[in-house]
């Protein structure tokens, strides 16, 4: 009887920490930005795993990979499932990583098990989630499914002007599929939930019904430098000053429509940053959220409007530029139901839920039917090197992918 199948936990859990000792970094995170040397290791770990199993790995032209497990019916279009490897500069052990060896554990439990699918199973590594090193954020998935243009994402370049085309030569991660050459019959992509609503209610299991919108921008302030003792407060143009004013209004942007909204300042390049000398140019990055696409635009409109007026009132020039946008996503109702099932045969506490952040589901969801599976992190913290989760609650989230993938690549 499927219904019975279980994943292995602790196998699950000792394939995390092995992970997380590539790139690991001294506040007990990891540190594997997207196509460096720290992310072609993990890669590779990964890959090593995939082939003790006998998967079909392939890469496509975006470093995505892609390991098969061939099912009873090789006409039908596979099962995926998956996330990502990649962190933040300051990450955990738990993001992104969870969600790929769930994956692999789920394929795992069943060859132990000689449980045949009637459809192929696909575990998918989506490259550069996260967005740190090139922006922005889920970059690969957005090719696969058309979101992106090829030629513009390995055009994009890091901080240190490296093009992603560069950097996937660089650790040899570049593949020979065509971004997006196969159809997926599902996926479904399990995550640590990155918020505190499970814990907060003491669930085991989140099933994601969708993702609020995101759009990213990057506002410049350009004044003058100037000496700081030798200039008086009046009349100075100090692009610091203006910025920070932005910094507050963004602030009161997303407060004013609460609870739903946030706004963030992520990313500040003062220049010419230096102790006596007035700035001149400053460069911020706002990142903004909604689940209601017009609650978004007008936000953006009040973004542009308040950068406007600051401006003007500082004797400022200013720039603003849409990097990333990324709409809200309702996820499949059938693959949504697939994950109620399983929760219910598993026997855990569960809640259908909205992500508050973006994940590559996002983007296949526009050519596949998607949904996601949620567990608790402590304290809902992420993008930090604290970042937590309890065994237990990642084996229940793991087992609720087992017996969704099993419906579908069934039904």
């Amino acid at each position: 009887m499927t219904d019975q199948l279980r994943i292995d936990g602790a196998r699950l859990w000792r394939r995390i920490m092995d992970m997380a000792e590539i790139g690991a970094t001294p506040g007990g995170g990891s540190c594997r930005v997207a196509l460096t040397e720290e992310d072609a290791e993990g890669r590779a770990l990964l890959c090593r795993w995939c082939e003790g199993l006998g998967l079909r790995i392939t890469k496509d032209r975006m470093g995505n990979i892609f390991a098969r497990r061939p099912g009873t019916d090789g006409d039908r279009d596979p099962v995926a499932f998956g996330s990502h490897l990649d962190t933040q500069p300051h990450g955990g052990r738990f993001d992104g990583v969870f969600g790929v060896l769930a994956g692999l554990e789920v394929i795992e439990t069943l060859s132990d098990q000689d449980v045949q699918t009637r459809a192929p199973l696909e575990l998918c590594v989506w490259s550069n989630e996260e967005g740190a090193r090139f922006a922005p954020p889920m970059l690969a998935s957005g090719v696969f499914a058309g979101s992106y243009e090829l030629d513009f994402a390995l055009s994009r370049t890091d901080n240190d002007g490296v093009t992603l085309d560069q950097a996937l030569e660089q650790i040899g991660a570049r593949g020979e599929r065509v971004c997006g050459d196969h159809r997926l019959a599902a996926f479904i992509e399990p995550h640590i939930e990155q918020g505190p609503i499970l814990e907060r209610e003491g669930l085991k299991v989140g099933v994601v019904t969708g993702v609020q919108g995101s759009r990213w921008f990057r506002v410049s302030f350009t004044g003058q430098d100037a000496h700081t003792g030798a200039t008086p407060m009046p009349g100075r143009r100090d692009a610091l000053v203006g910025a920070a004013r932005f910094v507050v209004a963004m602030q009161e942007l997303a407060l004013a429509q609460a609870p739903h909204a946030v706004a963030t300042i992520g990313h500040i390049d003062n220049q010419p940053n230096s102790h006596n000398t007035i700035p001149g140019h400053v460069t911020v990055t706002v990142d903004m959220r909604h689940p209601d696409a017009e609650v978004l635009d007008a936000m953006e409109a009040e973004l542009r409007s308040a950068a406007e007026t600051l401006a003007a009132g500082e004797n400022l020039e200013h720039g603003i530029e849409r990097i990333a946008n990324t709409p809200p996503v309702h996820f499949a109702e059938p693959c949504v139901q697939a994950l109620d099932a399983a929760a219910h045969a598993c026997g855990y506490a569960y809640r259908r839920l909205i992500s508050g952040a973006g994940h590559d589901a996002c983007h296949i969801a526009r050519v596949a039917p998607t949904a996601m599976i949620f567990v608790p992190c402590a304290g809902g913290l992420s993008h930090n090197e604290a970042e937590s989760a309890e065994q237990e609650d990642l084996t229940a989230g793991a087992n609720v992918l087992l017996q969704a993938i099993i419906r579908l690549a069934n039904s």
